[in-house]
């Protein structure tokens, strides 16, 4: 109905700026005026002749003039005042009505206005024939621009985007679809996995809420079990994270795909703690187990073992694994300067914007070592 109403206006408007020119009548004051001064141009030719001032010939060919000027004023004047032929007016209101009349003719016939709007999924398969991913995408977000409130838009749209690589993108499509439709595991899980994939695979404190999130909907989610073991292993807690990946693997059916990530991450944990073990210096176990002894030899035996992986570190200082190792050797003994100095270090070494440095940034920041490098 108010489609209707709309449209009822708007064509009403259109007409009326057509038809009332229309049905003025011309005006003719111009030309009555220059009638009126000819008359007057007359009256003052008498009196300069009546008092001498101009001859009798003179006299004549200006009045001559003026009275030819006033018959072609007062022609013009009657021309003006003549209403224009009638059929030439109903000819031109006819036309301008015709438009409309027409229009909503073919339109009740042809036209849905009250046709729903559709839902992103369906304007996706409507572009579906022959249209690329981008040219697909691009429908999308079209729809989205125009409806920003349509959550299942964005709950189809935002693993498009993972698929495409565009994590960032994806992250918002995830808290938007969350935000209109609710959050379930499958939506919190593809956020946290959205920012881990903006973060350079680093699960940020931000991905391990959505992931904790998705567990307490769901307990045992596959994705975010697999991705907060990631975290465990990113600070340090390596036990932890193969612990978790190998009870996913044994929940796992055999032909999910979460089981062979699963395994494929156990064996990749194992790799980097072979390559750890093979590095001097103390692990934390050799910390804690100098902690239980006589204060002088924990003290020597410390030292010793500090000082040769800190050496090692100078000569090979591209060791990510040796200054995670340094990093919490001095937590655990509680010298917190001398960590925030091994960070700094560290991402000097490793390069401020290489995953290494992030991952040792990431571990102080989990052990409350902070530094403004």
């Amino acid at each position: 109905m108010l489609f209707w109403l709309a449209a009822a206006a708007l064509t009403l408007v259109a007409s009326l700026a057509v038809l009332l020119p229309l049905s003025r009548q011309p005006r003719a004051d111009a030309d009555r005026q220059d009638v009126a001064v000819y008359r007057d141009q007359l009256a003052e030719l008498d009196r300069e002749a009546a008092r001498g001032l101009i001859g009798p010939t003179e006299v004549e060919e200006a009045r001559a003039e003026i009275g030819r000027r006033m018959i072609r004023a007062d022609a013009a004047t009657s021309r003006a005042a003549a209403p224009p032929r009638n059929w030439a007016r109903v000819l031109a209101t006819a036309a301008v009505l015709a438009v409309p009349l027409v229009g909503w003719g073919v339109y009740a016939v042809l036209g849905s206005p009250d046709l729903p709007s559709q839902p992103l999924s369906a304007r996706l398969a409507k572009c579906q024939a022959g249209a690329t991913v981008e040219e697909l995408v691009g429908c999308a977000e079209a729809h989205l621009a125009a409806n920003p409130e349509d959550g299942k838009g964005w709950d189809v749209l935002a693993p498009i985007y993972m698929r495409m690589g565009r994590s960032a993108e994806a992250a918002q499509a995830f808290a938007n679809a969350i935000r209109l439709e609710g959050s379930t595991a499958l939506r919190e899980s593809g956020l946290g996995e959205a920012l881990a994939d903006a973060a350079d695979g680093s699960v940020t404190p931000q991905a391990q809420d959505a992931f904790a999130r998705a567990l307490a909907i769901e307990p045992g989610f596959p994705k975010a079990v697999y991705y907060l073991a990631i975290a465990s292993f990113q600070q340090g807690r390596a036990d932890e994270a193969m612990a978790a990946w190998r009870k996913l693997a044994a929940d796992a059916a055999p032909d999910s795909p979460w089981r062979t990530a699963a395994n494929e991450a156990i064996a990749e944990a194992e790799r980097r703690t072979a390559a750890a073990a093979d590095q001097p210096g103390p692990t934390t176990q050799d910390v804690e187990a100098a902690k239980q002894m006589a204060p002088a030899d924990q003290q020597a035996m410390i030292e010793t073992m500090v000082a040769s992986l800190d050496e090692k570190l100078r000569q090979n200082p591209n060791d990510p694994e040796g200054w995670l190792r340094l990093v919490r050797s001095y937590v655990v003994l509680e010298r917190k300067d001398a960590a925030r100095e091994a960070v700094v270090r560290a991402v000097a070494a490793l390069g401020k914007d290489s995953d290494a440095a992030r991952q040792v940034n990431e571990l102080a920041a989990s052990l409350g070592v902070t530094t403004t490098e």
